[in-house]
């Protein structure tokens, strides 16, 4: 039987070793469990926000209330702004008001707008309202631009300084600056002329290496993007990937200065991305979650099986077409869900490479042919190395050498296919307009299965029969 007072044990704040597992979650329990307030801060403590965010998603929804209600005051922003979407309205619903009004004061404009934006009505009027009036209207103003924009991304708070200052000015202005005028954290300062336009950044490194007397602009990155505030958030997520930005001012309609965006959040994004085609590719939804009730996980399941049930019918009809030589030639119903299923498995490595190489925008026209060719060619080769071990093992199993040879053509030609369905098909899905990580799996599947049976079943009646 574990000891309560070894499962209570604090850990050293110093340790920077420590981090949630399953001895630290029994501990923080049964802290809730006896109610002991201060037992519960001090373990709490060397937690970083993202393992309290874990923490609260791992427990059920009556000891996540328990424990949110008996720390109360310590509760965080920052755990809001990483936790689940599906249990964040939960933990909002169970905060205290002056609670999650503290909680919401402490974070970057643009945090406030990723917790609100995913909220219902009443929920967003809750974390406005405890929010002081110029900052409720940077938040509104932000929540004004298309969702997944560059203008929901950025944070207001932006450290800018004139173009013709030099370092001294600008350092004395930093010093002197309010501490809630500065963002908490920024890695560039943005020079700006007359009309509030961005002309160039300077990174902190270079401002404080720097003699007083030098002017700012004789330190001007190289690398300088500017974000258009309608720009989509996924193409601010590659800028930054692509030119290895740390930070980029975000600009209005008429070129002038209104946030910048910085890489934790263009990184956000990135993953997001990643997550969403992972989930897609899957047919499970773009949103699904552990967090998802049953109700939710079925909703976004079922429309992805009833596609995926049409094209199993579709396949079906191609076999249906094949009965008499597969009642004469048992041995197809046996080995013609291998040639099947070895296209779709080829069809989804090469789709998936697809699908990522057009997120990233490294598939594009120049190089699309032959990017086709390669895997057409891949597609030959493997086709041939399974045909030769397919059409020994039709021999061997079944004594039948041309059944041996059905196979094996069957083979490379539903692994050549495959290769250039799984390139081509989102391709064309992502000319015409649609999400090709969405929509692909569903065509390579039908595509292959159709393909492969056919083609096996089609061969075998014409040298078998």
């Amino acid at each position: 039987m574990t000891d309560q007072s070894e499962l209570t044990e604090a850990p050293n704040p110093e340790d920077t070793g420590y981090h949630l597992d399953k001895k630290n979650v029994s501990a923080i329990l049964y802290a809730v469990d006896i109610e002991d307030r201060a037992q519960l801060i001090e373990l709490m403590e060397p937690l970083h926000a993202a393992d309290i965010a874990d923490l609260l998603e791992q427990i059920n929804a009556f000891d996540r209330s328990r424990l949110i209600r008996l720390y109360d005051r310590e509760f965080d922003g920052d755990i809001l702004s990483e936790l689940d979407e599906g249990i964040r309205e939960e933990v909002i619903a169970v905060l205290k008001p002056h609670v999650l009004a503290d909680a919401v004061r402490e974070l970057d404009s643009d945090d406030v707008v990723d917790l609100v934006e995913d909220l219902g009505g009443s929920q967003q009027e809750v974390i406005l309202d405890a929010l002081p009036d110029a900052d409720r209207a940077m938040v509104e103003q932000a929540l004004s631009y298309p969702e997944y924009s560059a203008g929901r991304l950025m944070q207001r708070e932006v450290v800018m300084a004139p173009e013709h200052w030099n370092v001294g000015e600008a350092i004395d202005h930093l010093r002197g600056a309010n501490e809630n005028d500065l963002p908490t954290q920024f890695y560039h300062l943005v020079l700006i002329d007359p009309r509030l336009h961005p002309v160039g950044t300077v990174t902190l490194g270079k401002l404080m290496r720097s003699r007083r007397e030098v002017p700012l602009s004789s330190l001007i990155e190289d690398t300088f993007q500017i974000i258009p505030a309608s720009q989509d958030e996924g193409d601010v997520a590659y800028a930054f990937n692509q030119y290895h930005l740390i930070s980029a001012p975000v600009v209005d309609d008429e070129g002038r200065l209104i946030g910048q965006i910085t890489i934790d959040d263009a990184m956000a994004v990135l993953d997001e991305e990643h997550e969403e085609d992972i989930l897609r590719l899957a047919g499970v939804g773009e949103e699904s979650s552990l967090n998802d009730n049953i109700r939710e996980t079925t909703r976004q399941r079922v429309p992805w099986l009833a596609v995926n049930l049409i094209t199993s019918v579709l396949a079906s009809l191609v076999i249906a077409q094949f009965e008499e030589a597969i009642a004469q030639i048992v041995a197809l119903a046996v080995l013609m869900p291998i040639v099947a299923s070895m296209g779709g498995n080829a069809g989804t490595q090469s789709l998936t490479v697809a699908v990522r190489a057009i997120a990233t925008k490294d598939l594009t026209g120049s190089n699309v042919w032959r990017v086709i060719r390669r895997e057409v060619l891949v597609g030959l080769i493997n086709g041939v190395v399974f045909a030769v071990v397919m059409g020994i093992i039709g021999v061997v199993w079944f004594g039948s050498p041309a059944l041996g040879y059905v196979i094996a053509a069957a083979m490379v030609v539903n692994m050549i296919v495959a290769g250039l369905a799984g390139t081509v098909i989102p391709v064309i899905l992502e000319r015409i307009g649609i999400d090709p990580a969405l929509a692909s799996g569903a065509f390579v599947t039908t595509v292959t299965d159709v393909v492969g049976f056919f083609a096996f079943l089609g061969l075998a009646a014409v040298v078998l029969l």
